[in-house]
């Protein structure tokens, strides 16, 4: 396959492969689905996407979920600020948020399972947890603690869990120990409420990831990832369930995208320093956002900059009117099939060696300018064809228009 990302953990760049037999399974946790979807979603989606995309381009076959986190205390606060309904609200946010990664190329998943269809699994899962001994009442609901050695499969090395919070073995603002986490929390005001053996209430967020991921692909999952911001607590809480349950990891192979910010602060629903995807493709069109967003190194923090928008549109713009020349749609044409194949070649390294995107578009960005510059022919006689399929390969891996 070829394929090779960084492992977080330990920092090395680590092969990908699938399993034989099996498709390479990929679970992305997806939205809690209250508000319009901002850059910062955009550009952790979008990653995956290529990586999905450069698989299926080298005939692996994918399956991949990601699921709509849709009753959560945000939601229900809102909610009852528009007098609506959470599921109403809820339904229509995730229709927004799928319509705005389309507008970007982003792919569909196979499947987008909504939490609220999974209560009773999760009661089951609980029930299950509560086997085990480490669950425990309390005022936040029912509580696992976690064994007292951390799990090798977590997502983030042990020394990063003990300074995931501002004075490790300080309780955090909820009451909880670090590494704890509720399974079944009470009932909030406005939101909805199950029965179960420990009271009314509603299942946890990390319990939901699990229950879901385990059911509609097995662990552990070839590949799983979001934003950095869910390596601690929500990750390393999936890979707790997993390991006191099935006695096996959670996933793989982890990979998470860095932060959009503004002004060095982190792009969030809930700072409000937030750029939509919505107006930011009305504003500078798909492929200048998408261009953008893939220029930095998913592993580093891109700060959003209305200058680099319009450097990225005029990129992607002078990208197309170049392959148009090369592909003798306009003026005659100007390279050789030969070095289109050269370059479909060393995109698809890039892409291979931890998913350099950066390095794949800055290498399509001065083969446009050799074009635009070239003085030479068009392409022999019966190559346009040939050279037409290599130029949709690249589009096909980047989900970017070239031409």
């Amino acid at each position: 396959m070829g394929l090779a990302v960084r492992d977080p953990r330990s920092g090395r760049v680590r092969p990908l492969g699938p399993r034989p037999g099996r498709p390479f399974t990929i679970y992305v946790c997806g939205p809690t689905v209250y508000a319009d979807a901002h850059v910062g979603h955009a550009r952790t989606y979008l990653f995956f996407d290529v990586l999905k995309r450069h698989l299926q381009a080298e005939g692996v076959r994918v399956r991949h979920v990601m699921n709509i986190t849709d009753f959560e205390d945000k939601i229900f606060d809102r909610a009852l600020a528009l007098e609506t309904s959470w599921k109403l609200l809820a339904r229509r946010e995730e229709r927004r948020f799928r319509s705005d990664l389309g507008s970007v190329g982003i792919l569909p998943a196979d499947l987008y399972p909504r939490a609220s269809d999974h209560i009773a699994a999760m009661r089951s899962t609980v029930r299950a947890l509560a086997r085990t001994g480490r669950l425990e009442p309390r005022e936040q609901g029912l509580v696992y603690r976690p064994s007292d050695r951390r799990s090798r499969e977590s997502p983030l090395a042990s020394e990063a869990v003990e300074h995931a919070v501002a004075e490790p073995g300080v309780p955090s603002p909820d009451g909880l120990e670090l590494g704890e986490f509720s399974v079944w929390l009470p009932p909030h005001p406005g939101g909805p409420a199950w029965p179960s053996p420990w009271g009314m209430g509603t299942p946890g967020w990390h319990l939901e990831c699990y229950v879901m991921a385990r059911r509609y692909l097995g662990l552990p999952v070839d590949l799983h990832g979001g934003g950095l911001d869910l390596a601690f607590p929500h990750h390393y809480a999936e890979s707790e369930l997993a390991q006191a349950l099935d006695r096996r990891p959670f996933a793989r192979h982890y990979l998470y995208a860095d932060f959009v910010t503004q002004h060095g602060v982190k792009m969030s629903k809930s700072t409000g320093n937030l750029v939509t995807v919505r107006s930011a493709v009305q504003g500078a069109g798909a492929a200048a956002v998408r261009w953008y967003l893939l220029s930095v190194p998913y592993g580093r923090p891109l700060e959003w900059d209305q200058r680099a928008l319009e450097v990225a549109a005029h990129a992607a713009s002078s990208v197309r009117r170049a392959f148009r020349i090369a592909l003798g749609d306009v003026g005659g044409g100007s390279l050789a099939e030969r070095s289109l194949r050269r370059l479909r070649d060393d995109v698809s390294k890039d892409l291979s060696r931890n998913l350099g995107t950066e390095r794949a578009l800055a290498r399509i960005a001065r083969y446009a300018t050799v074009i635009e510059r070239s003085a030479r022919g068009a392409f022999p006689k019966g190559s346009r064809r040939s050279s037409l399929a290599l130029v949709a390969d690249m589009e096909r891996r980047l989900g970017l228009p070239l031409h």
